[in-house]
């Protein structure tokens, strides 16, 4: 039974929210919190093919979108519809992307999806835990959570409302992400937020002509940044122009099956997420 930071206490006693959380978390096997200390190294990518990737695996996943400003899964998984709330009970179904995937995303409850949020800390907050213990996510072997760039009041939110969840921190091989990434690493320490490992997105790509790879942002930054904190490397994603292509369509490619491009990379990370995770039992 989950308990708040004050001291062990039943259910009845917490907040009827909070006990709305800890009843939704109680059901969740495994929550991960996709984050990075910097924008455009791709977070939002890892987190939509970690979620499809243990999908197709048969795990029961959902995903849920945290990053409110900015908010792209959606559009990256092609998701049309909106998510509707009971107007009796107030809880919130989640968009069904496939048997095994459910969604949640603060564009998906819009009337109009390029509406701007313009939101104070308070109310992040809120919603965040809105988006855990009023949407119905039944049983999930993963909750796939991705919060915007920084160490803000969401990723903060996340690592202090959910409890035992662990963090994958995402970068690219160059130094100017990496220094962002060591804040990000130590935010996971300083709120003792476990961090289950790096992945390193970008690292290279084909060359359309020779087919060589090419460092377009440097290499084994990664891999030397997990080795210097200690944290597992959790593997190194190519740049694939096809991610891009089907993100703008909506139509995303299930990289992890993929055996093309990055697709080998990616099943490669799903897989040392699952030993690291659910393998493990």
């Amino acid at each position: 039974m989950n308990q708040t930071q004050s001291g062990p206490q039943g259910l009845e006693e917490l907040d009827p929210l909070d006990a709305r959380v800890a009843r939704t978390l109680d059901n969740i096997r495994c929550k991960l919190l996709v984050m990075s200390g910097k924008g455009g190294v791709g977070k939002s990518t890892v987190a939509c093919q970690l979620a499809l990737g243990l999908a197709e695996r048969g795990f029961k996943v959902g995903l849920m979108d945290v990053d409110l400003h900015g908010p792209s899964l959606p559009r990256m998984l092609g998701l049309e519809g909106r998510a509707v709330i009971d107007e009796k009970g107030g809880a919130i179904k989640p968009i069904i992307y496939s048997p095994n995937l459910r969604v949640i995303s603060v564009e998906s409850l819009l009337p109009d999806r390029d509406s701007s949020v313009i939101w104070r800390g308070p109310l992040k907050i809120a919603v965040i835990k809105q988006f855990i213990g009023d949407v119905r996510w039944g049983e999930l072997d993963y909750l796939i959570i991705d919060s915007p760039p920084g160490t803000g009041d969401e990723p903060l939110t996340v690592a202090q409302e959910v409890t035992g969840a662990m963090a994958v921190v995402v970068t690219t091989p160059q130094e100017i992400a990496l220094a962002d990434v060591r804040k990000s690493l130590d935010f996971c320490l300083q709120v003792e937020l476990p961090v289950l490992g790096l992945v390193e997105n970008m690292a290279a790509m084909a060359c359309p002509h020779c087919g060589e790879p090419i460092d377009l942002f440097g290499q084994g930054g990664g891999e030397t940044t997990a080795k210097d904190y200690a944290v597992n490397f959790l593997g190194s994603i190519p740049l694939d122009h096809r991610i891009t292509t089907a993100a703008d369509q909506g139509a995303p490619l299930t990289l992890s099956q993929d055996e093309q491009g990055a697709g080998p990379a990616v099943a490669q990370v799903v897989e040392a997420i699952y030993q690291r995770t659910l393998g493990r039992s």
